[in-house]
């Protein structure tokens, strides 16, 4: 009777602890139509303290503007490391300026890059009649975000890209562990009224149509477990029923022996 009682306390625990299929599969549902698909919120990015800026100036003759460069600010940002874009990009101080050599202050803070750009050719019109034939090109040196939880590779990352959405974002990090919870994907973002938290499902096709698929730099993403984790009996059916065994197997000899004295 003890035997039977402790299997069938064995098999509910077994089956409590298992991970279900359809907490670890992503996008389900059905497909979105046309017609539902909402605006994809992706605004340009404006620029808050500490971000780093990179901006190149071109010219028909570049003797005319390689004294508004800042080191090797024109290199391919594809071959660059967070080390390089830190000493060579453009910091936004605690004010919200920059400074570029032989220009005064510009104010970028809360601008995006378009905006910043026009700033740096109205600033270049003290030394050119004709700012026309100058190129200059803005960029965010590196899109930043730090990733924790049930993931392959936690830490700060970064991205060499405009944008970054909450699925590459995740991908770049290793992905999310079997014992991660992808229903409750957390993301913490800090802006003037504070630091706000939204919760992303990422097992829903709907993910797509959410305010804060796409991230924004120095946003926070913590993916945390699922209960089954805390349990201790495995990650899937049969890693749970070797625990369960293995214990109960413990239990009935340690009866018998206890019984027997």
């Amino acid at each position: 009777m003890i035997q039977k009682i402790l299997f069938f306390i064995g098999l509910a625990i077994s089956l409590s602890s298992c991970i279900a299929h359809k907490d670890i599969v992503y996008f389900q549902g059905e497909n979105i139509k046309v017609n539902k698909i909402k605006e994809i919120n992706n605004k340009p990015y404006r620029f808050q303290v500490d971000d780093v800026l990179y901006i190149d100036l071109k010219a028909p003759d570049e003797k005319l503007v390689v004294l508004f460069k800042n080191g090797n600010a024109s290199q391919n940002m594809s071959n660059v490391s967070e080390g390089t874009t830190y000493f060579t990009g453009y910091t936004i101080d605690k004010q919200g300026f920059i400074s570029i050599p032989y220009l005064q202050k510009i104010n970028v803070l809360g601008y995006t890059t378009d905006e910043i750009a026009i700033k740096i050719k109205e600033g270049l019109g003290k030394y050119f009649i004709n700012t026309d034939e100058i190129f200059v090109t803005v960029k965010l040196a590196g899109f930043k975000y730090t990733i924790l939880g049930e993931v392959g590779s936690t830490g700060t990352k970064i991205i060499y890209q405009n944008s970054v959405n909450i699925i590459e974002a995740v991908a770049n990090a290793g992905d999310i562990n079997i014992t991660g919870d992808k229903k409750n994907v957390e993301i913490l973002r800090q802006n003037i009224n504070g630091v706000q938290k939204y919760t992303l499902d990422l097992t829903s096709l709907e993910v797509f149509n959410s305010e804060v698929f796409f991230l924004q730099p120095n946003d926070i993403i913590n993916v945390p477990p699922l209960k089954q984790k805390t349990y201790g009996t495995g990650t899937n059916g049969v890693q749970t029923l070797t625990t369960v065994i293995s214990a109960l197997s413990l239990i009935t000899t340690t009866f018998l022996l206890i019984k027997n004295l």
